[in-house]
């Protein structure tokens, strides 16, 4: 099913998206070496209740995950790439971390994730990994406008971080959103110029780049849902939602202020 929202429409859309962007900041600011992925998954259990939204996770159950999800965020930590599972476990300095949100207030849902490193031990090439994702979503962002072909948007996050040097896995990549998290279109992380459906004005994407450090093979976690490098190599993950509109593309998930 593709979605395709009326034009009057997006000024819900961005209420959703700011709130998932400044909840996903605010995790950010509390989180430090010791705090536990458990205290992550209250804290946003807590900002999503106090904002009168609901949470596109706790009852997610699709066919590749062992659902329900039965929490309010993933928290993906090193090798860990996407659907991470919330557990005991308590972050050390130069833990790599990626953060995914989704959440539906006013009937419109908002997805978005960020990745950085807690503490002081930052490895060049986790910084370098994660500035790659940034740079290969907003280059998607960039070839996004009414007429532009999904095709485009693939190729140009795949110029990225094929650029960059590093493999991209296809089994997972970004998606239409709307009233329900996850929606056609699907958006590979590589692909064809020209080639796929053709982008209106209404249309919510979240575009979704994540890579591995040295492969493009996952694994998944004996919790049914944490897909991992299969080398055991660290991973990072950017997301947006944004909005196709009459001229362009408009970032949905930008925390308020900015």
């Amino acid at each position: 099913m593709i979605e395709i929202l009326e034009l009057t429409d997006l000024p819900r859309a961005r209420v959703t998206g700011a709130l998932v962007a400044d909840i996903l900041q605010s995790l950010k600011s509390r989180t430090a070496v010791g705090t536990n992925l458990l205290e992550i998954d209250r804290w946003c259990q807590d900002m999503i209740v106090e904002a009168g939204a609901l949470s596109c996770y706790v009852d997610y159950a699709p066919s590749f995950g062992r659902g329900p999800f039965g929490h309010y965020i993933c928290t993906s930590v090193n090798d860990a790439v996407l659907h991470g599972l919330p557990h005991d476990y308590a972050l050390a300095d130069g833990d790599l971390l990626s953060l995914d949100l989704a959440v539906s207030k006013g009937g419109i849902v908002a997805d978005s994730a960020i990745s950085f490193v807690v503490g002081e031990n930052q490895r060049p090439e986790d910084v370098k990994m994660i500035e790659a994702t940034q740079r290969a979503l907003q280059a998607g962002i960039a070839a996004a406008g009414p007429g532009a072909k999904i095709g485009d948007l693939s190729y140009a996050i795949g110029t990225v971080l094929s650029d960059a040097g590093y493999q991209i896995n296809t089994e997972f990549g970004g998606h239409g959103v709307g009233s329900t998290m996850h929606q056609d279109p699907h958006v590979s992380n590589t692909g064809r110029p020209g080639r796929g459906y053709k982008l209106r004005p209404g249309l919510l994407l979240a575009l979704e780049p994540w890579v591995m450090a040295d492969t493009a093979k996952l694994v998944t976690d004996d919790d049914g849902w944490t897909l991992r490098s299969a080398t055991g190599s660290r991973t990072a993950h950017s997301e947006h939602t944004i909005a196709i509109t009459g001229d362009g593309a408009e970032i949905m998930t930008l925390p308020t202020g900015l």
